[in-house]
């Protein structure tokens, strides 16, 4: 690849499947106060793309060329979106929610490129990855001994499906989005850039 792969983002689960994809990449976060609340008549898919697309432009603005990927994940459940919990009493309050119930796991995806052709043109691709999920009706002890490991922090809903609880189950759609980047779509759209694993 003669231009940098570059992730706008700090979580280690993204990372992650880039690596055990095979890809080559640069991280690079995007600056904390990128991201701000869901606008009025907003709907979930366009809220997360307006995310991602926003990771991505502000990544974007640090280098002189490559190819960024910037994602965002929520969780829905009825008329509710479930981002990260604030603290343990939000994950606790999500996880209650959450529980005998069905819910969708929404990624907004955005590739922008940057002068990777050697002009300053830039293209963006941009889309939605979705996967319907069950939470089993777990009990008050199961919740608090999730809560006790520290491993909802910093994840949509509070839970996160790698940890490979029996409580979870995919009806339809992409493990990789559940963890927080459609692996599947990414590569789809990864090669309308001509880019491949290890490229």
């Amino acid at each position: 690849m003669k231009f940098p792969l570059i992730l706008a983002s700090q979580s280690p689960r993204r990372r992650q499947l880039l690596i055990d994809a095979g890809f080559t990449f640069i991280v690079h976060a995007a600056d904390s106060d990128v991201e701000d609340h869901r606008r009025t008549d907003e709907t979930p898919e366009h809220y997360v793309e307006r995310l991602a697309v926003q990771k991505a432009d502000n990544v974007a603005l640090k280098y002189e060329r490559g190819l960024i990927i910037g994602c965002d994940t929520i969780v829905c459940c009825g008329d509710r979106i479930l981002e990260k919990p604030a603290d343990r009493d939000d994950a606790r309050q999500m996880l209650h929610f959450l529980r005998g119930r069905i819910q969708i796991v929404l990624s907004g995806l955005c590739l922008l490129s940057k002068n990777i052709s050697g002009d300053d043109i830039t293209a963006m691709k941009l889309g939605t990855d979705r996967t319907t999920l069950l939470m089993q009706p777990i009990t008050d002890l199961e919740i608090e001994e999730y809560l006790a490991s520290g491993l909802w922090f910093g994840k949509s809903g509070g839970f996160g499906y790698q940890d490979r609880h029996d409580w979870l189950s995919i009806i339809e759609g992409s493990e990789s989005n559940i963890v927080g980047l459609p692996m599947e779509l990414l590569n789809r759209m990864l090669k309308l850039f001509e880019v491949c694993p290890a490229g």
